[in-house]
């Protein structure tokens, strides 16, 4: 009996070593082509890239453009706005005359009498 589970392993494992030896020749190992080894974004690529660096340089000039005239106007401004301060000048209203003071020397002696 120990003889008969041996076979049938032994048999077992020649049917494996059949089917593995098979199932190897069966799959074909692909062969490395250069294309697959190296991936490169192509012309294609290299232009949108390009591009993007080109309206990337294009806004930061545009935006030092405007921050400049920006920064000047404002100085500008306000140097208007200091000629106008240094020309402007402060009056003080007319005021009317005061009222005449009453002659009050002539009731004090009349009252007493």
């Amino acid at each position: 009996m120990v003889h008969a589970i041996r076979l049938i392993a032994g048999e077992i494992l020649i049917g494996m070593d059949l089917l593995l030896a098979a199932l190897l020749q069966a799959t074909v190992t692909p062969t490395p082509v250069p294309d697959d080894t190296y991936n490169s974004p192509g012309t294609v690529g290299f232009l949108v890239t390009f591009a993007v660096a080109g309206i990337a340089v294009f806004l930061i000039f545009d935006m030092n453009r405007r921050v400049r005239a920006t920064r000047y106007r404002t100085e500008v401004r306000e140097k208007l706005a200091l000629e106008e301060l240094e020309n402007l000048k402060v009056e003080k209203p007319e005021r009317p005359a005061p009222p005449a003071k009453p002659n009050r020397g002539n009731q004090e002696s009349g009252s007493s009498q």
